[in-house]
């Protein structure tokens, strides 16, 4: 009787929970038809309370954009781990949100709970915003064109040393997964030109490899499940100790031998002060070496993959770059200078059209403060509702660009037929602005922003692009890429993390190029 009488009781709380998950699904529904209201944005309808239309966004943000500003227009919410999300898509959603005062949107009550285990504590989100202006202004010592000047010949170094020590490209021709191969690439780049030879040589295949699984913490589950110790969340903890310590000994090392005149990112950090006069503390130096490390990391080499893929599936374009190379350079290909990027115009379109067609952030998110009455429309958002920037689908509207889906970077030559239809700014208006860290671009209205707009704009914006038109030169004078079934396919994405990625393996069929006399 014992026995039946636990049963029974099983079944009753069986019973129960469905009987109350089916009323919360009801009630869920019912809000949604009967309560609706006139001067917030249309809800997309969803079935499930919490969850809402969490799982179909995070299969593919952009197609759920695009449906979405389809039925409902470009001013819509959902339902995202329980939050109200309101996306405002185009140009005016773009400067809506991006251009937001703070005052009005918070990007740090959004961002913190995956950027701190990252990074580390007390910088870039897990300190004040008049902090982070601060440490966005010393780092921006070392993004100067004179900078810049001696990181180009760095870069192709870089690049060339790589592909001739891996054992993967040993031979005349193979087929490789390019993902890890661009991961590593970008690290080693960004590693010795930003923070010198020294912080270079500590770096290997596997440090390498764990600046993959910090980027995994940005896994967007880890808005609600960041503290779980959860497989990637082990190992996003694991990397940043090991990494952060290998700056914090670096630190203690110099500091010791007492060298003082170094001009590298690390000794300017190491020698700043904050407008209060408080020196700028070790582990804070260590936390944005992570930090300005991983800002390249998880945008270039995403960025640099979707390259070369579509090189593979355009054979055409890779040697057209190449012999864009030997016309502009110079038959003997002459070591690559910063002064040489500029007369490159297709490589530096190939860049422009990649990022269109993958910018690595799909969703920009803000924490609403007070509620903010949308311009030129009835809604307002109100106060603790999250907003939700989407720049890629104004990048992929054939309003502005036409053909949107084709890959195509002669579409960014003057007289092409698909060129992009950019409103121009008003050269009469102030379009600079200095939110700290030095005078930005103000414009957010443009559909095409692949690093953002406002006081969060990537300050890093030249450095990827010298870094990525370098990567693409370098690559281009070694090698001629296909895919390996002869297609002109491109692989679909990874939305695992917030930042897109192709899905792996990637697989490229590379040959040796035999140098032009």
């Amino acid at each position: 009787m014992g026995l039946l009488s636990q049963q029974t009781t099983v079944t009753q709380v069986v019973i129960v929970v469905g009987f109350l998950l089916l009323l919360s699904v009801f009630a869920h529904v019912a809000k949604q038809i009967l309560f609706k209201n006139p001067n917030e944005p249309p809800v997309v309808f969803s079935w499930f309370p919490f969850f809402g239309s969490t799982v179909i966004y995070g299969m593919d943000p952009p197609a759920f954009f695009h449906a979405n500003r389809a039925k409902y227009g470009d001013i819509f919410t959902f339902i995202l781990l329980g939050k109200k999300t309101t996306v405002y898509v185009g140009p005016k959603g773009n400067d809506f949100i991006l251009n937001g005062k703070i005052k009005d949107v918070n990007a740090e009550e959004i961002y913190s709970v995956l950027t701190t285990p990252v990074f580390g504590k007390d910088v870039v989100y897990d300190c004040p915003n008049s902090k982070l202006m601060e440490q966005k202004k010393f780092m921006k010592v070392a993004l100067t064109t004179q900078a810049f000047q001696s990181y180009v010949p760095i870069i192709a170094d870089e690049v060339s040393s790589y592909f001739k020590k891996n054992p993967l490209f040993k031979s005349q021709s193979g087929i490789v997964n390019i993902g890890p191969i661009m991961a590593q690439l970008t690290i080693f780049t960004a590693s010795h030109s930003l923070q010198g030879k020294e912080v270079r040589n500590k770096f290997d295949e596997s440090l390498a490899d764990l600046y993959h699984d910090l980027d995994m913490g940005f896994s967007a589950v880890n808005f609600v499940l960041h503290w779980a110790p959860l497989p990637w969340n082990n190992k996003r903890d694991h990397a940043q100790r090991t990494i952060a310590k290998i700056y914090m000994d670096t630190i203690k090392e110099r500091r010791a031998a007492g060298q003082t005149n170094s001009q590298d990112m690390m000794w300017h950090l190491m020698n700043s002060t904050y407008k209060n006069g408080t020196p700028v503390p070790d582990h804070e130096v260590a936390h944005m070496m992570i930090a300005l490390l991983m800002a390249g990391q998880h945008s270039s080499s995403s960025t640099s993959s979707w390259i070369m893929l579509y090189l593979a599936a355009r054979p055409d374009i890779m040697e057209e770059l190449y012999r864009e190379q030997v016309e502009a350079l110079g038959a003997d290909l002459p070591p690559l200078t910063y002064e040489d990027l500029a007369k490159l115009p297709l490589n530096q379109a190939v860049i422009k059209e990649t990022l269109r067609l993958n910018a690595p952030i799909h969703s920009i998110m803000r924490k609403v403060k007070q509620p903010m009455p949308v311009p030129g429309t009835k809604y307002v958002v109100p106060a603790n509702q999250t907003l939700l920037a989407a720049a890629g689908v104004s990048a992929s509207d054939p309003q502005y660009f036409p053909e949107p889906d084709l890959w195509e970077p002669h579409r960014w030559d003057k007289e092409s037929p698909i060129a992009p239809r950019i409103p121009r700014s008003d050269p009469e208006k102030d379009e600079t602005i200095d939110y700290g860290y030095g005078l930005v671009s103000k414009g957010s209205m443009s559909p095409y922003l692949p690093f953002g707009a406002g006081r969060h704009r990537c300050i890093g914006e030249h450095f990827a692009n010298a870094q990525l038109q370098t990567i693409t030169a370098m690559i281009v004078r070694m090698f001629k890429f296909r895919n390996p079934d002869g297609s002109n396919k491109v692989i679909g994405t990874d939305y695992v993390s917030l930042f897109s990625r192709p899905l792996e393996p990637a697989n490229v069929y590379w040959e040796k190029r035999e140098k032009i006399a």
